[in-house]
């Protein structure tokens, strides 16, 4: 469940797990006070990962009988409360999810939910694994078996799995606001595929301490397997269409997010001794997942795992565990080569990402929603670090401390996001550099997974505690609205009823609409280096072109608002280009479109002249050949150049240059530092 308080686009027909779908309520007066101790579980001295708001948020309830429903032994379940509110004294109190009924003492989704009972559940196993903390392996146990009595057990619905329990443990199949599939348990899910992550690491970790309940795990877990076969898994080999790509159709709700959550519940099930079954299923959903690898290094999405199979538009940072589940997938198969494309993705994608800003929320395809919560940023700590060891490339762990400073400061607030005193993980940091200071459980969650992982690489968490105590500064992705533009011989700026165009979404609400012989020239800062021009343009079949030209200061004031003789040509544009819509909810796609030719260093503005008809332009994506992250005495160079690049440094450092593949091929103590095209270096 979301712990975010920043909403984002809808995605109509999938669950989304962004803020503005769900309404909090606060109503339970269980409130922690700031100075509580750290429980007996918390971590010891020195390490980071503390347990002690987990255990805050959880509790225990004797759900009422429900046809269909049970678990393993009697006695109450483990549960967890879904959000945290931060109240003006500093405590906190544990509220559900819905509008709040007192007299019922209901919510209108519920008070505790399985995605969350799931991925707890996975913290309390891995710190377990970890420290052999018999807390952690007892509320592991309890959460277990809460999250199987949520599974339905028998009948037509038999694997899947009701979402969410009100504070007397009765379920609620039906939420309000309501929830894709209603009934919860009457399709596959998010919290399918989460509760297949927790079952699979539970047998991994209860088969050697309590085999009864290890087998009780199994027969669940093949039960929620039993289901994805029917209903996901029939589609094996089917591919469906979106604006001319093919695309897994086998992908759970559709989606690589939610099936790399099933993934590494299915890797650690398989590394077990998990079945036959459960190792085709693994095989299976790996290579819907690698399918959704796309672009290169100089072109959308620049080789990122896609999260969603109905959109080449949509890229966001929470959940994005595709990289991770594909490392831990390639170890449990033997299979190395779903390692490349996650490879791609960390070695490639999240450089830029980090250079960019970080783990935006939103890329649809402009980072539109650059809300960063601890769900996206764990994705790519836990990707950076699980592709480095699967595929023997120990630089990605140095890029996994750029990502992981986030906690510890290095953010758009410039304030720790955890406290390592109280294991708390604020709900996350909006886009103008606002925390929210609530600390639900899908934040704690994942903000625990990354101290686990950290206290794992102690390497790591020291660079990335060094890297956010002496500030933050970056070079990278610049967006330029295309309604800032000067507009002449007809253009105009329309603005749709809604931003949401089914797949993606129109930047700042808003496009340019350019006639034939239309132009739109925008004025930029000028730059040190030169930069890629993406156009993010409305791909529609029958639509114009437009040619793109870049200028100077000195030029426009010799012809302003046109390309004059002595620009430089950027390149052009066919809006025509593209494939047939297939699945995809909307015509056409909106799609960043890489111009072969380069904004020069200096240049101050650049022009579109349009030709033929319908020419839509949204934003314009402006990408610096190097680009860069400074934290502190750290600092990550990453290219999208044709060619090597040396960089100057302010003094002699050791720099570690890094292909496009992530393989080190060189080290130097040099004032300047070589970056490779395509890939990255690290200066520390």
């Amino acid at each position: 469940m979301t712990s975010s308080a920043f909403g984002a686009a809808p995605r109509p027909a999938r669950r989304t797990v962004l803020g503005g779908a769900l309404v909090v309520a606060a109503a339970s007066g269980v409130t922690l006070p700031a100075s509580a101790s750290a429980s007996a579980s918390a971590s010891a001295v020195g390490l980071l990962t503390n347990l002690a708001h987990l255990d805050f948020l959880g509790a225990t309830v004797s759900p009422p009988a429900a046809a269909g429903h049970s678990t393993y032994g009697s006695g109450p379940v483990g549960v967890l409360w879904t959000y945290a509110d931060h109240r003006d004294d500093g405590s906190y109190a544990r509220v559900g999810g819905g509008a709040y009924d007192p007299a019922t003492d209901t919510y209108g989704q519920g008070a505790f939910n399985a995605d969350d009972l799931a991925r707890a559940a996975v913290v309390y196993l891995r710190h377990y694994k970890l420290r052999h903390d018999s807390h952690s392996l007892a509320a592991a146990r309890g959460l277990l078996r809460g999250l199987t009595f949520l599974q339905t057990a028998s009948g037509p619905r038999a694997g899947n799995v009701v979402l969410w329990m009100q504070p007397d443990g009765t379920l609620n199949p039906s939420a309000d606001p309501v929830e894709l599939p209603d009934p919860s348990d009457s399709g596959p899910s998010y919290w399918l595929a989460r509760t297949v992550w927790a079952l699979g690491e539970g047998y991994a970790v209860f088969r050697t301490v309590d085999p009864g309940f290890a087998a009780f795990l199994r027969s669940r877990l093949e039960l929620a397997i039993a289901a994805l076969e029917r209903q996901v898994l029939v589609r094996y080999g089917q591919w469906n269409v979106v604006d001319g790509r093919r695309v897994p159709a086998w992908l759970i709700v559709a989606g690589a997010d939610a099936t790399s959550e099933a993934v590494l519940g299915l890797s650690a099930y398989v590394r077990a001794g998990g079945s036959a079954r459960a190792r085709k299923a693994l095989a299976r959903f790996a290579s819907a997942v690698a399918a959704m690898g796309a672009g290169d290094t100089r072109s959308w999405p620049f080789r990122a795992l896609l999260p969603w199979g109905e959109s080449i538009s949509d890229w966001h940072a929470w959940g994005a565990q595709m990289p991770s589940a594909l490392a831990a997938a390639a170890k449990a198969l033997g299979d190395h080569s779903l390692l490349g494309p996650a490879i791609g993705d960390a070695a490639g994608f999240t450089p830029l990402l980090l250079t960019a800003g970080g783990p935006d929320n939103g890329w649809l395809p402009a980072p539109i929603d650059r809300t960063q919560i601890a769900y996206g940023v764990d994705a790519r700590v836990q990707g950076l670090l699980s592709v480095a060891r699967a595929a023997d490339r120990p630089g990605l762990r140095q890029v996994a401390a750029f990502a992981a400073a986030w906690y510890f400061g290095a953010n758009r607030a410039g304030e720790p996001t955890y406290d390592p005193a109280t294991g708390r993980t604020f709900d996350g940091v909006s886009g103008d550099g606002v925390i929210n200071r609530n600390s639900g459980a899908e934040s704690t969650i994942h903000g625990l997974l990354s101290m686990l992982a950290l206290d794992s690489h102690a390497e790591v968490a020291r660079m990335a505690q060094a890297f956010a105590g002496g500030g933050r500064t970056l070079s990278g992705l610049a967006v330029v609205e295309a309604e800032g533009a000067a507009l002449a011989g007809g253009a105009t700026v329309v603005t749709p009823p809604s931003a949401w165009t089914g797949e993606s979404q129109w930047s700042n609400g808003s496009y340019v609409a350019l006639p034939p012989g239309a132009t739109a020239t925008w004025i930029v800062d000028a730059a040190q280096q030169p930069r890629l021009v993406l156009p993010i343009v409305n791909l529609l079949p029958g639509s114009g072109r437009s040619v793109w030209k870049a200028g100077s200061a000195a030029l426009d004031a010799a012809a302003p608002g046109a390309a004059t003789a002595g620009s430089v040509a950027l390149g052009s544009v066919d809006h025509g280009k593209v494939g047939p819509q297939g699945i995809s909810a909307a015509p056409g796609a909106l799609l960043p479109i890489t111009l072969k030719g380069v904004l020069p260093a200096g240049a101050t503005s650049f022009t579109s002249i349009a030709s033929g008809p319908s020419v839509q332009i949204d934003a314009v994506l402006l990408l610096p050949l190097i680009s860069s992250l400074r934290l502190g005495r750290g600092l990550l160079l990453t290219s999208v150049d044709a060619h090597t690049r040396s960089v100057s440094l302010p003094m002699a450092a050791t720099s570690y240059s890094y292909d496009s593949t992530g393989r080190l091929r060189s080290r130097q103590s040099t004032a300047r530092a070589v970056v490779l095209p395509g890939g990255f270096t690290v200066v520390c």
